[in-house]
C-alpha cells in the first residue's frame, strides 16, 4: 500500500495550472483522514494518492475560523505543489471552517483548472436515507459543532429532519493516544451519546462527523446494543462512493489524476510518532515522510 511513486516537479509560481497528471490528495490535520483515504482506496485501487497529515498544528477542532482556514489552504497549497489535481479535504473541521472559503476565494485565482472537495455535502446529501423519524444526531468535535455546517446543509436536501448535535471534545485525544479502549474512555463516550439522546428520544440515526471516530464504532455498539433502532454511521464509504461517482461526472477532472496504483504518506511534525499512531488508523504499518510547509 505505501509502494513509493513519482511527484510533479512544484511550480514555483503562485499559480497552479500545470494540466501535468498527479495523485488525488487527501488532506487531514491528523490521523482522521486515514480512514477515509482506506475506503477510498477501496473504490479506486488503481489511482495514486498522498496524504498530508498537519500534526504539527493539530488539532483544529478548538482553532478559530481563520486559523483553521489559513492552516487548511497552506496545506491545499502544497498539495498543488506535488501535482494535485484533486484535493480532498477529508476533516470535518477544515470542510466546516475553510472549504467554501478557499473554493469561492482561492481556487479562482490560485488554480482555476483544480478542485478541492470536503467531507461534510457528500454525508448531508444522503443522510436522509438512513432516517425514519426524520431526527438525526451529530456528533463531532467542538468545531465542526459550533460552524452549525450540518444543520445547514442538511436543511438544503432535508429540510424535514431535525438536527440534533453533541460536541465530543474527548473523544479525538483519546483516539490518538490509544487510549479509546480503556475502561476510562468509557465515562466521556457514553456521557456525550447520552446528551445527544436526550435531547430527543426519536433519533434514529447518529452520524460520526470526525474522521477519527469510526475507530470507536464497536464500543458505541456495545452501548447503543438494546436500543436496535439506532444506526450508527461513518463517513468513508459514503465519501468514497461520492468520490467516484464525481470523477464520473468530471472527466475533466479524472484525466488529471494519475493512475497507477500508489500512496505515500506525508505529515507536518515527527515521522516516527506519525507512522506509529498513523497504524492504528491504518490498519496496518506505514512509512510516512515529513512535510515542509
Amino acid at each position: 500500500m505505501d509502494t513509493p511513486f513519482a511527484f510533479a516537479t512544484a511550480d514555483p509560481s503562485p499559480f497552479y495550472d500545470s494540466q501535468q497528471l498527479g495523485p488525488i490528495g487527501v488532506f487531514d490535520s491528523g490521523y482522521g483522514g486515514l480512514t477515509v483515504l482506506k475506503e477510498i482506496v477501496k473504490h479506486l485501487p488503481d489511482y495514486q494518492f498522498i496524504y498530508l497529515g498537519d500534526n504539527a498544528r493539530a488539532p483544529y477542532g478548538n482553532r478559530s475560523f481563520e486559523t483553521v482556514y489559513h492552516y487548511t489552504l497552506s496545506c491545499v497549497e502544497w498539495f498543488f505543489q506535488q501535482g494535485c489535481s484533486l484535493v480532498i479535504l477529508a476533516c470535518n473541521t477544515a470542510s466546516a471552517k475553510a472549504l467554501r472559503t478557499i473554493q469561492q476565494q482561492d481556487l479562482p485565482k490560485i488554480a482555476p483548472n483544480k478542485r478541492v472537495l470536503g467531507v461534510i455535502r457528500p454525508t448531508t446529501e444522503v443522510i436522509g436515507r438512513f432516517t425514519h423519524t426524520n431526527k438525526v444526531g451529530i456528533m463531532g468535535t467542538s468545531g465542526t459543532v459550533m460552524s452549525n455546517s450540518y444543520p445547514i446543509e442538511i436543511a438544503k436536501f432535508y429540510p424535514e429532519i431535525a438536527v440534533f448535535q453533541e460536541a465530543c471534545p474527548m473523544w479525538v485525544p483519546l483516539i490518538e493516544n490509544n487510549a479509546f479502549d480503556n475502561p476510562g474512555a468509557d465515562y466521556f463516550i457514553e456521557q456525550n451519546l447520552q446528551h445527544l439522546l436526550q435531547q430527543d428520544p426519536a433519533i434514529d440515526t447518529i452520524l460520526l462527523a470526525c474522521t477519527h471516530y469510526p475507530l470507536l464504532m464497536n464500543k458505541l455498539m456495545q452501548l447503543t446494543s438494546k436500543q436496535p433502532h439506532l444506526k450508527i454511521i461513518s463517513q468513508g464509504e459514503i465519501v468514497a462512493s461520492s468520490l467516484v461517482d464525481y470523477l464520473n461526472r468530471h472527466p475533466e477532472i479524472n484525466q488529471l489524476c494519475k493512475q497507477e496504483s500508489g500512496i505515500r504518506f506525508f505529515t507536518t511534525d515527527d515521522t516516527s510518532d506519525f507512522n506509529q499512531k498513523a497504524a492504528i488508523f491504518w490498519g496496518q504499518p506505514l512509512v510516512s515522510e515529513h512535510a515542509v510547509l
